[in-house]
């Protein structure tokens, strides 16, 4: 039981980073597409550093490859909005 219950929360785990690409979704759409500003610049600095921490964590400190790949996934989505962000208030 034990066992069934920690590859269930393996996968619930893994499927966090698919799920955060497809929240990201219709911001990223909005700031490329239709060059909307729809994100909080300050919001989405601070949520890159913070992804990009738990990403450098993830790399240099935790053998985990799957929460490397759930972190780096956050992080790019982040720094994307965040580029897009930028780029569009220029």
């Amino acid at each position: 039981m034990k066992e069934l219950l920690l590859q269930l929360l393996i996968y619930a785990y893994a499927s966090v980073g698919v799920i955060a690409i497809i929240a990201y979704w219709p911001t990223i759409k909005d700031l490329y597409h239709h060059k909307k500003q729809s994100a909080n610049v300050t919001s989405y600095l601070l949520w890159t550093f913070t992804t990009a921490i738990a990403f450098l964590y993830s790399l240099f400190i935790l053998p985990d490859l799957l929460f490397r790949i759930v972190s780096g996934l956050s992080f790019v989505s982040c720094a994307l909005v965040l580029f897009l962000c930028v780029r569009l208030k220029k």
